[in-house]
């Protein structure tokens, strides 16, 4: 673990992995999606803050998540990753770099997650400061996968112990509980790290995802590759959604305990 006076990193997080029961798609098939998953709206792919906005105020220290859209995943440092992955870049008072082809510095401005981490506890003091997340390869060349910037005010800085703040657990994201198909479900794993499965890195896991119906039978959706949201299209009706992130050495393990959300598709 690394500190820095900007910011402090957490500790690993873990991303469940999604298999289809009803199709008997295996795990680590990839190429084959669920027939309930569908394209996002937005084809781009795009690292972004879950808890933090334009223009937010904040005391820290403050517990900061990141997300990841358009099917990318997280991997690693630790090994070569495939297509379409990456690791986090948290930068600080700093625009994009302006050579994609140039390896991101490493300084209190360029914050890495390099273990698969989907959060970071900020430790800033009072004032204004703008926060982009970037995406970047093992080699840590930039992707053109980034957030907007967000112009953020820390308005205090209290004496809470800033580990306290990352426990280890699984969270759901949903637009609310009722919703209307394509639907997007967000991961997280806080203190866990997320990697491709094919990485075999110790420490990490991928997610997974089972919708049960009200009636019929279960489905379950493996993402071995790191991804960390999903969009859904399933028949209409009543689904409970259970998120278990799975160790990518032992497909027997779980890896923190799993969460649960409702959620009815009109």
């Amino acid at each position: 673990m690394q500190h820095h006076s900007y910011v402090r990193f957490l500790a690993p997080i873990l991303l469940a992995t999604v298999v289809s029961a009803a199709t008997a798609q295996a795990p680590g098939a990839p190429d084959k999606p669920h027939p309930w998953q569908t394209p996002p709206p937005r084809l781009t792919a795009e690292a972004y803050f879950t808890n933090l906005k334009d223009g937010d105020q904040i005391e820290t220290p403050f517990l900061l998540k990141f997300g990841l859209s358009g099917g990318w995943g997280l991997a690693p440092i630790a090994q070569p990753g495939r297509a379409r992955s990456g690791h986090h870049h948290l930068l600080v008072n700093r625009e994009l770099p302006l050579n994609f082809k140039e390896a991101l510095p490493f300084n209190e401005q360029y914050i890495h997650f390099g273990k698969g981490q989907m959060e970071t506890v900020l430790t800033l003091a009072p004032g204004t400061y703008t926060l982009r997340m970037l995406l970047a390869d093992q080699k840590h060349l930039p992707h053109f996968v980034y957030s907007k910037p967000a112009t953020i005010t820390v308005t205090k800085k209290n004496s809470v112990d800033p580990a306290s703040l990352s426990v280890k657990g699984l969270s759901l994201g949903l637009d609310g509980p009722v919703v209307k198909a394509p639907f997007r479900v967000q991961f997280h794993a806080s203190a866990l790290n997320v990697a491709h499965q094919a990485q075999k890195i110790p420490d990490t896991g991928h997610f997974r995802l089972t919708a049960t119906p009200a009636t019929g039978t279960p489905t379950v959706i493996d993402f071995p590759e790191g991804q960390t949201e999903v969009w859904l299209a399933p028949p209409a009706g009543s689904y409970n959604l259970r998120l278990e992130m799975v160790d990518n050495l032992d497909a027997s393990r779980r890896m923190g305990s799993p969460t649960s959300a409702s959620v009815r598709v009109e």
